[in-house]
């Protein structure tokens, strides 16, 4: 699993599998995810919206087309994920996961999964942040509390937070002083970019190397986001 660049790792507004020619095609979905080849993988929107939130996608064949396999969320029911947050890992082992609930107008949440890969320990943090500023700040409030709570361990936070200022603002102000963001990068709309609203952020013991935009014809169709996706490296594995 592990790889001279480190872990590969994306992040992935889905929208329901619903491409930009306004079909669902969940197939298209995963062949972009076999494209990325990510140890790793953040998702969004990955359950139904409205009534009982049903999983979208396949998990088995993605499961053994990719090796990746999702990280079992408690209490989910038939929904994939949390709040529509989904973390997949290829051979890790799953210490323990904490599903967030995020205040707001309309409901929002984050997935926090401690795994360990390759013998080492790393936190996932996938999120989908609202659509408001105020729930945002609101949002980032209580997800670093929650994180506060847990033990001390490398983390990497991923999901579409929903920020079009590449600053961010007063809303990922407070992630910025706990992580290392980098560089913004438009990844919606997905045809055209313009707005950098997915991010990947990671604590002072990793590197982000190499973090782009997966743009491919593919990808440019299947959800209204591009994918980002990038190489993790533990900072004493540098050189």
């Amino acid at each position: 699993m592990t790889l001279p660049e480190g872990l590969r790792v994306a992040s992935w507004n889905i929208h329901k599998g619903v491409g930009g020619d306004r079909r669902r095609d969940l197939m298209r979905t995963a062949s972009v995810i076999a494209e990325m080849a990510p140890d790793i993988l953040a998702l969004q929107e990955v359950d139904t919206r409205f009534g009982t939130r049903t999983g979208l996608l396949d998990l088995t064949a993605l499961h053994r087309d990719t090796g990746l396999r999702a990280v079992p969320v408690p209490g989910a029911g038939p929904a994939h994920g949390w709040h529509g947050n989904l973390i997949l890992a290829r051979g890790a082992e799953v210490e323990a996961v904490h599903p967030v609930d995020l205040p707001g107008l309309e409901p929002r949440g984050a997935l926090v999964a401690d795994l360990r890969v390759s013998g080492r320990p790393l936190r996932v943090i996938a999120t989908h942040l609202g659509l408001l500023a105020a729930s945002r700040v609101a949002q980032t409030r209580v997800l670093l509390d929650r994180i506060d709570r847990l033990d001390r361990r490398p983390a990497l936070l991923m999901g579409d937070l929903n920020e079009w200022r590449p600053a961010g603002g007063a809303a990922l102000a407070p992630l910025r002083r706990r992580f290392r963001p980098a560089d913004p990068l438009r990844s919606f709309p997905a045809r055209h970019p313009l707005l950098p609203l997915d991010r990947i952020m990671t604590c002072d013991q990793h590197d982000l190397i190499g973090l782009a935009v997966h743009d491919t014809a593919a990808s440019r169709i299947a959800s209204d986001h591009l994918p980002l996706a990038a190489w993790l490296r533990p900072r004493d594995a540098a050189g």
